[in-house]
């Protein structure tokens, strides 16, 4: 289906780069031809966006003075990107002719300002030459650049020239790396190495472009595992894990032959990583293992315990000072998008949420008509009238009415001139349904079209295979996506070409916020929670922080601006309440593994002589048992529990006690003890007679309450039954959120879950013990289900949501709804409808819970978008169509519990008039204190548990028992702490299961295969997280070959065994083997095109890219490991020479 309205012609001016932005596009369906209902006449009316013209708030990160800071420094947003995809873990200005020369000129400032930077470092390193190292201090270092620099990049860089480790803790896009650039320019000033140390390859890579710049080709070299670039270079730029492997080679030797004792300085970027699950061991593992002489420069964004982080280093690894910021070079104002507007998120003081954006104030504006728009059509003010009705009718929460679109948001960003922006979706999907979305609105202007087409030209000349076809259109308007599916090239030029101005607009996951450069002026967080596998999950405090700090250009914005997207989940007063939150703490992840073990424990090989000179210099790095335990126990986490753990747990136990002491005095005794104290006997008899007789009664509400409940959902089920067989009826379903918030769904019914579909659900989704195959209870009559089950059914909302519930949560029911007729193919509404289900991969997410069945929800596709649309909101629909709940049983239930209801509120009145209620209510209230009381310290016993569990010393356990795994699997010998063959290869590999990798690596079958071949069956070794795309219309992959798969299989054996030994031992490492991408691996090693391996795939690019080159990244390290037969080591080269080639090859220069 095409858009309704026409594509914006390309125009300078910037009111008209979009159309009005509630008209909406129908995307076509991808995976099926099923057709849509026609939308609704009425719904598709154009509104006009108005042309605010508030003046921003600023809000500033921080309120420290500069003086001062250096002392302790759905429509989910727009429903067009919603889904319910789970987020990938692997891993510039306006439009006009004077913008544009203003970028013009501000680019070739930025290019000059490189190139004398450049000239100054060489101009510096003469003079070093002539006059000696001695004339380097802080005054020539800061001479290199034009402008000042900040006080706490001063004080960092006075405390590296005095010798000191330094760690930095300051907000991202703050301008740490110029401290480690200084470091570097007094490094080689001084004849020495640094290494630089990033988490990332493509931030390795960008660092490698912009530290050669600055130093040039000679003095600049690159180390990221499968890249290796002038690795003598003074300057060496590697991922943290390279490093980390380095550091296992040199521990403890006394040579000077080892190459990291000619190193003077590592610089670790992005520190924080060291909160990171699965890697942030690597980080700490790097400062307990690094040489005392190495100055070590730390760069954090801004945590919590930057204190701890410095402390800890200091006591490991020698003198550290600490320098913090909390203030950022350019101010970030907050702001929160509504559809029809734009506000700050605060008050004109910044200290309060704008009262304009709280629910009363909103509700009292739509009721004074103030929300409406200016110069509407009547027609258009008629359905505005509807909607702002239904927003009060509904409930207090906001509704479909409120959400933006995309459109609605860049529509205000274009108006205010906010422009370049990176806009945050947390899914690979959301991301390019974005960029479809609007990609028919040009944001650039005619010298910017004709630039960008002409660097797109280039770039499909230099790397046909790498252009994303279906991101072209977007690109050329000034709009792209940026995620884990993209390949690495196509991410590469999407960011040169936002970095000079050409892209508006990148639609980002939010691996984008780290540590990438690619400054914006606007940062969009379209969503404060996101989709996993365990479910929705709120940002933290410091991912938010994150990514809006990529807001706000040094040097060109005077602010930066963030801001915020209404949803369907969380609202103004939820960003507010995070970015109120205290940021989260750095927490230890260390953790042993085979490599870390085999390392510090391995001491002389069997498979060399002992005469040879290498072998007793190794002999001599043999550690006791003891001694690799002092190593082990130096981590953040066992100095953070040392200082922090004692103080903790004795809080803890003070508030303990006190809580068991103050329960004491609120049980019933406790209270009927104190009535008898404090009230006469006549008063007392009286008022604990009326207690007793109220207390019976209210467990008989109760229990009434309880089969009036049963009884309404009976008949919902009749009446659903009854129509559901003509049409899919419009249905609402109503919930109470935590916050006991009322929340009104308009949806559509589709069914009651089939046996089948019941079945994919139940074992494809994680749900509750209360949920589908545990749903039996008491009352057959609320159920009727077979076995007694509550029975579930299946609706559509009008933002684009799945919906599974049970009679529950129905508030009621329509007459009208979809037609039940066949469409042009053939299939029926419902089915068609089950069919897309049925294609989902599902992440239900709980919504609310009940006795009485829970209610989840689930993010629909593009493919149920357009029949989304056709869910009108409720007060559209006429009067009559409801459906009354008439059973005569519920309303004799409803009049039962009503009468109930009436006595117990008489026995209240009758209490409150007796002669010694008054002394009775001081004691309720005075236990109502205690019980708050209560509730607060165990608040706060939960909080202290919370961090008492997140430092609990580690390490020293998981290290025994996976030494246990090696001796067991003959590695190493625990006695003599000789190493085996086995555990010398495993001691010299990288990945995730050192020891599972070499066991397969040494095994003679691999002999046999040829070289394509045996890039299949490394790609089996490293393929976690990768993963079939079930939303793309192609299913296609290849298979592996007959050889491969009967070696896959004897392989799985030998892998079932370690895994048992590791289980046996507490070990749980896995041992990754997944053959079911190795037929894409052996097809592009030998030698298939892209373009037909990519033909009808499954997969997403950037997907088989991260695979291919993690198999090349193994392919690589087989010959240089020890004891490997030189045939494999043949193979792997032949190998990765053939799978190293365009659009996969690693980017460097």
């Amino acid at each position: 289906m095409r858009s309704l309205a026409p594509p914006a012609l390309c125009s300078p001016s910037p009111l008209h780069l979009l159309p009005p932005p509630t008209s909406r596009r129908a995307f076509p369906l991808r995976r099926s031809t099923v057709d849509a209902p026609t939308r609704l006449t009425s719904l598709f009316l154009l509104r006009v966006n108005p042309l605010g013209s508030t003046s921003p708030i600023k809000e500033p990160l921080s309120d420290a003075d500069e003086d001062e800071e250096y002392e302790e420094d759905e429509e989910i947003s727009a429903p067009e990107y919603e889904d319910g995809i789970s987020t990938e873990s692997d891993q510039e200005d306006e439009d006009g002719e004077p913008e544009a020369t203003l970028l013009e000129s501000e680019s070739g400032q930025y290019n000059e300002s490189e190139e004398q930077k450049s000239e100054k470092v060489a101009r510096l390193l003469a003079e070093v030459r002539e006059f000696g190292q001695e004339i380097i201090d802080y005054e020539e270092l800061a001479g290199i650049y034009d402008f000042p620099i900040d006080k706490f990049q001063r004080l960092a860089i006075q405390a590296f020239l005095r010798g000191s480790s330094v760690v930095v803790s300051a907000p991202t896009s703050s301008g740490k790396t110029l401290i480690a650039e200084a470091a570097a320019v007094a490094t080689i000033c001084r004849g020495r190495r640094l290494f630089y140390t990033t988490p990332l390859k493509a931030l390795s890579n960008q660092k490698f472009r912009d530290f050669r710049r600055t130093f040039g080709d000679n003095y600049v070299g690159l180390l990221t595992g499968d890249s290796a670039i002038n690795r003598e270079a003074p300057i060496l730029i590697m991922t943290t894990e390279i490093l980390r492997n380095m550091l296992y080679q040199s521990i403890g030797m006394i040579s000077s032959a080892s190459r990291l004792f000619q190193v003077d300085v590592i610089v670790l970027d992005e520190v924080h990583y060291l909160s990171d699950i699965s890697r942030g061991t690597v980080w700490e593992e790097i400062v307990i293992y690094s040489p005392k002489e190495v100055q070590l420069i730390c760069l954090s964004a801004t945590v919590a315990n930057p204190d701890e982080l410095a402390g800890w280093i200091e006591q490991v690894h020698g003198k550290t000072e600490l320098v913090t910021s909390t203030k950022r070079p350019v101010p970030l104002t907050w702001h929160f998008s509504l559809k029809n507007s734009l506000l700050p998120l605060f008050d004109e003081k910044g200290k309060k949420m704008n009262r304009k954006l709280s629910l009363d104030f909103m509700q009292a504006s739509v009721s004074r008509g103030e929300l409406s728009r200016e110069n509407k059509t009547k027609k258009q003010s008629v359905e505005y009238k509807l909607e702002v009705t239904n927003l009060l009718v509904n409930s207090s929460s906001f509704t479909t009415i409120d959400i933006p679109q995309i459109r609605d948001t860049l529509w205000q960003l274009v108006e205010r001139d906010m422009l370049p922006g990176i806009w945050f979706i947390f899914s690979r999907r959301g991301c390019d349904a974005a960029v479809q979305y609007v990609e028919d609105y040009n944001l650039l202007d005619e010298c910017e079209s004709g630039e960008v087409e002409l660097e797109y030209r280039r770039f499909r000349m230099k790397y046909p295979d790498a252009v994303r076809g279906v991101a072209v259109k977007g690109l050329l308007h000034g709009i792209a996506a940026h995620h884990a599916g993209c390949l690495p090239l196509w991410k590469s030029f999407v960011e040169e070409l936002f970095q000079r101005g050409l892209v508006k607009v990148v639609f980002a996951t939010e691996t984008l916020a780290a540590g990438i450069n690619m400054p914006a002026r606007t940062s969009v967080i379209s969503s404060l929670s996101k989709k996993g596998e365990t479910g929705r999950t709120f940002l933290s405090p410091n991912e938010l922080f994150q990514m809006a700090g990529r807001a706000g250009r040094r040097g060109i914005d005077e602010v930066g601006y963030v801001v915020f997207i209404q949803t369907p989940y969380e609202g103004a007063q939820e960003c507010y309440e995070l970015l109120s939150a205290a940021l989260e703490p750095l927490v230890s992840q260390f953790t042993a593994s085979y490599g870390m073990v085999l390392n510090l424990l391995s001491g002389s090989k069997v498979t060399r002589m002992f005469n040879d000179p290498e072998c007793k210099e190794l002999s001599q790095c043999k550690r006791t048992l003891e001694e690799a335990r002092k190593l082990v126990e130096q981590s953040f986490g066992n100095y953070v529990g040392s200082n922090v753990m004692l103080a903790a747990k004795e809080e803890l136990e003070k508030i303990q006690v006190e809580i068991g002491m103050l329960s004491l005095e609120v049980t019933e005794d406790a209270i009927d003890r104190k009535c008898q104290e404090q009230l006469s006997e006549i008063d007392y008899t009286e008022i604990s007679g009326l207690q007793g007789q109220l207390r019976a009664e209210k467990r008989t509400k109760t229990e009434l309450r309880r089969q009036m409940e049963i009884k309404r959902m009976a008949a919902w089920r009749q009446l659903l039954e009854e129509i559901g067989n003509e049409i899919l009826p419009f249905v609402c379903l109503q919930y109470k959120d935590k916050e006991a918030v009322q929340h009104n769904i308009p949806a559509v019914y589709i069914g009651k879950l089939s046996s089948m579909a019941a079945e994919k659900i139940v074992n494809m989704v994680k749900l509750g013990s209360s949920d589908l195959g545990n749903l039996d209870i008491d009352s057959k009559a609320a159920t009727d289900d077979e076995d007694g089950k509550l029975a579930y059914y299946l609706a559509l909302s009008s933002d684009n949501t799945w919906y599974l519930f049970t009679e529950k949560w129905i508030k009621s029911i329509y007459r009208t709804g979809f037609p039940n007729i066949s469409s042009g193919n053939g299939d029926l509404p419902r089915d068609s409808l089950m069919k897309l289900l049925m294609v989902e991969d599902f992440q239900w997410e709980k919504v609310v819970d009940s006795e009485f069945g829970s209610l989840l929800s689930m993010g629909g596709s593009l493919e149920t978008w357009s029949w989304s649309l056709n869910v009108p909101v409720l007060s559209s629909l006429p009067e009559d169509a409801e459906v009354a709940n008439q059973s005569g049983a519920y309303q004799d239930a409803v009049e039962r519990y009503k009468e109930q209801r009436g006595k117990v509120s008489q026995l209240k009145k009758m209490i409150t008039s007796t002669k010694g209620f008054k002394e009775f209510k001081k004691i309720i209230d005075k236990t109502k204190f205690t019980k708050e009381k209560i509730e607060r310290m165990d608040a706060r016993s939960k909080r202290l548990r919370k961090r008492i569990s997140q430092i609990e010393p580690t390490g020293w356990r998981e290290f025994l028992q996976i030494s246990k795994v090696i001796q067991e699997t003959k590695a190493l010998d625990l006695n003599t702490q000789v190493i085996f063959p086995l555990g010398e290869t495993a001691a010299t590999i990288r990945g995730e299961n050192e020891l599972w990798l070499a066991m397969i690596l040494r095994n003679k079958i691999l002999l046999d295969l040829k070289p394509a071949q045996l890039a299949a069956v490394c790609g089996s070794l490293v393929s976690e997280g990768i993963k079939l795309r079930p939303w793309k219309s192609n299913s296609y992959v290849y298979e592996p070959s007959k050889n491969v798969i009967a070696v896959l299989h004897l392989f799985e054996d030998q892998r079932n065994s370690l895994i048992q030994i590791q289980e046996n031992h507490g070990v749980k490492i896995p041992c990754e083997l997944d053959g079911q991408f190795s037929g894409m691996v052996e097809a592009w090693a030998s030698g298939l095109t892209w373009r037909e391996i990519m033909m009808d795939c499954a997969m997403d690019e950037g997907d088989l890219a991260r695979l291919l080159r993690r198999t090349i990244d193994l392919l690589a390290q087989i010959p240089k490991l020890p004891d490997i037969d030189p045939l494999l080591q043949k193979n792997a080269e032949l190998a990765r020479d053939v799978m190293d080639r365009a659009p996969i090859s690693e980017l460097a220069g």
